[in-house]
């Protein structure tokens, strides 16, 4: 399929076809006709399948048809999302997109001086993409009128309710028209996401091209267990052998980002630190020597990453891994982006068990152990936990009325090809042990590796 046999218009193809972009990838493919009949629209696909251009591409072909001056101070589409750095993202695409059109468009963020906003908007903006508080600031200080707003879409809605964005959300609604065309993107379709959606939407199509909780099957994901102690030491040590670069690393912590970066420059290595403590300015040069191979590691927290868009970000590096499970489907998903492929590497220390246990869980498999030669930890790594693999089924009680209990699912885990048990060569199972491969390379090792049981495979 391409693009043009979604109903395109010619400029639209032709500015796909100039970032060599043949081909809609599954979200886009689900949207795009959705949108262009003016349907609200409910969506969930996995990062990096394209969802930016499945309702920016849509918009701007119905905003060049309606071809309607934008009067002052006012938009015709607006685009809420969390963090500066998708905002900033999302623009940069609409820009690509629409240039062939004559369509006009802005973005407003907090962290930077609002005058130039302000002024920016004077003239009125065909779309405006922001983020819920710089926006509220600037209708409370009337440089922008929400009442002209035909299409209203709201991105990453997951995390807009993680990050407590849902009340700002809520008051940007009111100054809406009632009539308006609506569409919402999640990761998760979860019960407050749904509630948020009714407020939001009406008769949607709903489109989920990505089963839940999953990661792509693209990226080939590894753990390195690893003492807490030598993690950085670890790092740089991959960072050479393998000479990694443009690698995207995720700190759990704000400070600890910053003493990662310290510790790697300190080596030679040049890293950026990304996170909210850093100002928009020293964000966006982080991510612009990134993007533009100047610098080779930038370690983010997990908020910061979000918009870190990078077509062929070749690898990803859990430093530590995320308090929150599928923070960690997220973070893998900046690699292997649009059917490319990646590496997934997490840095594993023993205290960190029930995180990995947590993760495996939701993914519904294990992830393969390999220990570097040389980093091999003092303090092991418990054997992951059992991973279910069917959904596990309440039993009626022998007390119970008939009918009353049976049937009743308890879990909502899916059926999984893996286990963590491993059988023996008479077929014996033993899942007390989880078998490692252990790797030796660089200076530390004599090239050879020793795997007792597993091998290793945007």
């Amino acid at each position: 399929m391409h693009f043009s046999d979604l109903g395109l218009i010619e400029p639209l193809v032709k500015a796909l076809a100039e970032k060599s972009y043949a081909h809609p990838t599954a979200i886009q493919a689900a949207a795009i006709p959705t949108v262009l009949k003016g349907q609200d629209l409910m969506a969930s696909a996995q990062t990096g399948t394209g969802k930016t251009a499945a309702f920016v591409l849509p918009i701007l072909q119905r905003l060049e048809a309606q071809n309607q001056k934008t009067p002052a101070n006012r938009t015709q589409a607006l685009i809420i999302t969390p963090t500066r750095e998708l905002a900033a993202q999302i623009f940069e695409n609409i820009v690509t997109y629409s240039k062939f059109l004559s369509i006009t468009s802005a973005v407003v963020f907090g962290g930077v001086n609002i005058n130039p906003q302000m002024k920016r908007l004077r003239g009125g903006v065909d779309i405006l993409v922001a983020t819920p508080g710089r926006l509220l600031d600037l209708v409370n200080q009337n440089a922008v009128k929400l009442d002209q707003v035909s299409t209203f879409v709201l991105d990453e809605a997951d995390r807009m309710l993680d990050m407590g964005f849902v009340p700002d959300v809520k008051r940007i609604q009111a100054k809406l028209p009632r009539k308006r065309h609506n569409l919402m993107f999640s990761a998760t379709f979860s019960d407050p996401i749904r509630a948020l959606a009714k407020t939001m939407l009406y008769q949607p199509k709903e489109i989920d091209v990505a089963p839940r909780n999953t990661t792509a099957q693209n990226i080939e994901q590894t753990i390195h267990p690893v003492d807490k102690q030598s993690k950085a030491e670890l790092l740089i040590h991959l960072i050479r052998s393998d000479s990694w670069h443009q690698v995207l690393v995720f700190s759990r912590t704000k400070h600890g980002a910053n003493k990662l970066v310290k510790t790697l420059l300190k080596a030679g290595i040049e890293a950026e630190a990304i996170h909210g403590n850093k100002s928009q300015g020293a964000r966006t040069r982080a991510l612009t020597g990134f993007k533009e191979g100047r610098v080779a590691i930038l370690v983010a927290t997990d908020i910061a990453a979000r918009g870190i868009d990078i077509q062929a970000l070749p690898r990803v590096v859990n430093f530590d891994l995320p308090s929150v499970p599928e923070d960690y489907v997220h973070r893998i998903g900046r690699t292997a982006r649009a059917g490319s492929t990646g590496v997934a590497v997490s840095l594993v220390a023993a205290d960190e068990i029930k995180q990995l246990r947590d993760i495996e869980r939701l993914i519904r498999a294990p992830l393969p152990r390999e220990e570097i030669e040389g980093f091999e930890p003092k303090h092991q790594l418990p054997a992951s936990g059992p991973i279910p693999t069917s959904p596990k089924v309440k039993r009626p009680r022998r007390h119970d009325v008939a009918g009353r209990a049976g049937g009743h699912a308890t879990s909502s885990r899916g059926a999984s090809a893996h286990s963590p048990k491993q059988s023996d060569a008479n077929g014996n199972v033993n899942s007390r042990k989880q078998p490692q491969k252990i790797r030796t390379f660089g200076p530390k090792g004599n090239g050879r590796s020793r795997a007792p049981g597993l091998s290793g495979n945007r």
